[in-house]
């Protein structure tokens, strides 16, 4: 697909040091870019509008309030599906994500995948800047992910996805339930129940070099405790359906 039918949307909270380089980054590879600022008390919705009104490609969302990632992303997908994208591609702000590392996304939902989801988790994958604790948590995570909700994934609390746009149309991502990092299980979750093809693409995922992460205590919370409830219903709708 053409670059200038992709549109790239990332959600801001605080990414003021960060915002301009990924801006650069994305646009120089032909890209849209839609930035999702949650009313950041540092500017960087300042930053925004200041790149948008300087440089063709880049739209900004500016939200009241700090209502977490999940709806950042419900909001900036249905702004990319009103128009004519191909595909959608969704990101962080802070380079973990490799911008470069969009095109073999892309070029695994043209070659027909409905999705291809960044993995640290599939050969090729990596984690270099993690402590050892930090990698026990997050595979540890995955891994009561896929036992509790019977999925495949083996990375589905990343957030470096590609979606075919006529694929994410038919995600039920405006009532999601997650507010954090839980978004990124549900939506995975989601993904499969639908029966969408979903390839998993290594990637090397970097520690941010500036700023500092949203990542806390009440985030990490909430995704246990939706795919713990979630994983429940699903065993008992299944015992159901097999009495």
């Amino acid at each position: 697909m053409h670059p200038d039918r992709v549109i790239v949307v990332v959600p801001t909270y605080n990414e003021r040091e960060n915002l301009a380089h990924l801006a650069a980054a994305v646009l120089l590879q032909g890209y849209q870019l839609l930035i999702v600022d949650d009313s950041s008390p540092d500017g960087t919705g300042q930053v925004a509008d200041e790149l948008a009104s300087s440089t063709p490609g880049i739209e900004v969302i500016h939200r009241a309030a700090k209502e977490g990632l999940g709806p950042a992303y419900a909001e900036g997908f249905d702004r990319a599906l009103a128009g004519t994208a191909e595909a959608v591609v969704q990101m962080d702000c802070d380079f973990s994500h490799n911008p470069t590392d969009i095109a073999r996304l892309l070029e695994v939902v043209d070659a027909g995948a409905d999705v291809a989801m960044g993995s640290r988790y599939v050969p090729g994958g990596a984690t270099p800047d993690w402590t050892f604790g930090r990698r026990l948590l997050s595979r540890g995570g995955n891994l009561y992910a896929r036992l509790l909700l019977g999925i495949k994934i083996r990375d589905a609390t990343g957030g470096f996805r590609a979606w075919r746009s006529a694929a994410l149309r038919s995600m039920p991502f405006r009532t999601v339930e997650a507010t954090g990092y839980g978004f990124q299980v549900e939506m995975a979750m989601r993904a499969e129940d639908l029966g969408l093809k979903i390839i998993e693409v290594p990637i090397v995922f970097r520690d941010r070099t500036r700023g500092y992460s949203k990542m806390g205590t009440d985030i990490v919370l909430e995704a246990m405790r939706l795919v713990t409830r979630w994983g429940l219903a699903r065993r008992f709708s299944w015992l159901r359906g097999r009495s």
